[in-house]
């Protein structure tokens, strides 16, 4: 054999070798279990976000998972997160997916990938981007050129990332789901062929294949939902089944007479909206659940082992006929096992209790708690209105109010204004109010609208030469449910005052908030100090507090907004979530991830403002449950 020969063949050797050794492992599902290297296997996982987590924490709960006993840990992958324009993607710090599942299979745990694109997870728009909104001929979760097209992109896109990190290739990830409680969807729109239905969701199977995941794919339902949900060739998983024997039948049923059988969503605990009271769930009963479980064999996934946050503008919101909208709050909490600022709860030692009794594994002790730390008081010494923010070019003048969407803005707030040369007064409806708006006229506040409580009224009384302004802020698109198709945000039909549209004469400035407010670059003369006569000046009107605070030592901290009305708070430039007094949440998660030793800057945009502030606290202890009476 001549050396030309020789050399690329035993190079061809060599990387054959290495392929199978870092290909060592195997995942399958075969004759009816779960089957990891040839060997039988039981999966005991538990649902954790990495974008509800600082990337500085991923460690640290990953940890905490293996001490709860736990040998995978699933995630959604938000769509959303990663390509907030079209095109434009982000898979960096808090959004490095790879970097999580890595991380991952280096603490030891399995790796479920859950990409949707539809994950739903009380997460905003269930996870789809807004923009999509403004595809023309786009339709959602259906059969459709256009809605297939970019759900092939961000599959693409998503393999790009994590497709070197399957099982089959030396990674962590053992399976990954397709769609997400699709059978749900199905049985709320049946003005669709359920052929179409089938067809689509097969479709999605079939592109997450094409793009090059090759590990095991399954579907996540209601036990009495898989007619609608389940596709031939995946394996189907029941979501909240705590019924054996009712279990295995319809698992049975729907994937040729065997197992294996897993409950994709157990739910130690439960979603919590605003304005109404925070669900709570017994540690004993999901104790017993656990165990009944693991005595029969059944894989299962607690969702959410750990809920974590929703930081900025990234919670949905679910809807019913009653109050039209129900925002999730900005905590993720769920009540579940670890609690939302990675703390072990009495949940986690009963789990971790039951689960050691059932696996060959020693278990790990839990970590130590992230360090927290109280700031008794945050001076806030500028402030400064936001018209006065607002008092630049629109950024759209129209005859009608202009929706975000097609504004080219798909969170935060948009001031409406519109000037009358004439006096007018009566009834204001707007009727198509997307979610929560502040009415002023001439700069004073003359009431609240509210879409939870189907308040789109109220009288006003505009004078000669005056101006109605109505600020409207986005709580989070609908994540679940037939409604998921009709989520524009803003003013989305005429406003009418008495039996009049008003048409004509609309300006729009949008305020996305997505960076914090900079008072060093509004005129000198609109940001004041916060003595009394100024906070006064500015009382009932929208505002926006800055101060500096000084830190010797970092660490978790929670703020105290129980005094405050509604908005939203920037630490060192991030934005950490709403707050609303209303409740049941009354504080907000500050990680000390996000906080430095020295000098550093909080901003708070306060939309009711009734009374005047000079500063703000902290607790070393959370307030999810308090919920204050509504009007």
């Amino acid at each position: 054999m001549s050396k030309k020969i020789f050399f690329p063949l035993l190079m061809m050797l060599f990387l054959s070798a290495f392929v199978q050794a870092a290909g060592q492992h195997s995942f399958e599902i075969k004759n009816g279990q779960f089957v990891y290297d040839g060997k039988p296997a039981r999966i005991i996982s538990g649902e954790m976000h990495y974008a509800r987590i600082p990337h500085q924490y991923w460690r640290h709960r990953m940890k905490m998972l293996k001490a709860m006993g736990l040998n995978a840990v699933a995630t959604y992958v938000f769509w959303n997160f990663h390509e907030p324009e079209p095109g434009k993607w982000d898979f960096s710090g808090d959004r490095n997916l790879a970097e999580y599942v890595k991380i991952a299979g280096e603490e030891g745990l399995m790796v479920i990938l859950r990409p949707g694109p539809y994950v739903c997870a009380e997460w905003e728009f269930g996870g789809y981007p807004w923009w999509l909104q403004n595809v023309e001929g786009l339709e959602l979760r259906r059969d459709n050129e256009q809605f297939l097209k970019y759900t092939k992109l961000y599959m693409s896109r998503l393999y790009r990332e994590v497709g070197e990190l399957q099982v089959t290739k030396g990674g962590p990830i053992v399976m990954v789901q397709a769609e997400n409680e699709f059978g749900s969807y199905v049985s709320q729109r049946k003005d669709i062929p359920l052929e179409e239905h089938r067809a689509y969701n097969a479709k999605i199977v079939q592109q997450l294949k094409d793009v090059g995941f090759d590990v095991p794919t399954f579907t996540s339902d209601g036990s009495w939902l898989f007619e609608g949900g389940s596709v031939p060739g995946a394996l189907p998983t029941a979501n909240g089944e705590s019924n054996i024997d009712n279990l295995k039948k319809v698992v049975n049923r729907y994937n040729g007479g065997q197992g294996p059988y897993m409950v994709a969503e157990f739910y130690p605990g439960w979603l919590a909206h605003w304005l109404e009271p925070h669900p709570q769930v017994k540690a004993s009963g999901i104790a017993r659940q656990t165990e009944k479980y693991l005595r029969n064999d059944v894989s299962f996934n607690f969702y959410m082992a750990h809920g974590g946050t929703n930081f900025g503008f990234t919670g949905g919101a679910n809807y019913d006929e009653k109050h039209g909208i129900q925002p999730d709050l900005t905590s993720y909490d769920y009540d579940a096992p670890i609690s939302e600022a990675g703390w072990a709860t009495p949940k986690f030692d009963s789990i971790r209790s039951v689960v050691k009794r059932y696996v060959k594994y020693p278990l790990p002790e839990a970590p130590a708690r992230i360090p927290v730390i109280e700031i008794p008081s945050i001076r806030l010494d500028k402030l400064a209105g936001l018209f006065h923010a607002a008092d630049g070019k629109a950024t759209a003048e129209s005859d009608r109010p202009m929706t975000f969407e097609e504004l080219g803005q798909g969170y935060g707030y948009v001031l409406y204004k519109r000037h009358f040369n004439q006096p007018i007064s009566g009834t204001l409806a707007v009727e198509g109010l997307r979610d929560y708006a502040l009415v002023y006229v001439n700069g004073e506040k003359v009431g609240e609208l509210n879409r939870y409580f189907n308040k789109y009224t109220l009288e006003v009384d505009v004078p000669f030469n005056g101006t109605l302004e109505i600020l409207v802020e986005n709580m989070g698109r609908i994540n679940y449910g037939s409604e998921i198709i009709h989520n524009r945000k803003g003013i989305i039909s005429p406003v009418k005052i008495g039996d009049s549209a008003i048409e004509g004469g609309w300006e729009m400035y949008g305020l996305p908030m997505d960076k914090a407010p900079d008072l060093n670059k509004l005129p000198a003369a609109s940001v004041l100090d916060s003595t009394d006569a100024h906070a006064k000046a500015l009382a009932g009107k929208p505002a926006i507090y800055s101060g500096t605070f000084d830190l010797t030592e970092t660490g978790d901290t929670f703020l105290n907004m129980e005094d405050w009305g509604k908005g939203i708070v920037f630490v060192n430039g991030v934005n950490i979530g709403r707050y609303w007094s209303a409740g049941p949440q009354q504080t907000l998660y500050l990680p000390g991830a996000w906080l430095k030793k020295g000098a550093n800057e909080i901003v708070i945009f306060e939309q009711q403002n009734d009374k005047p502030h000079k500063a703000v606290s902290t607790t070393r202890t959370p307030v999810l449950t308090k919920l204050k009476a509504q009007k």
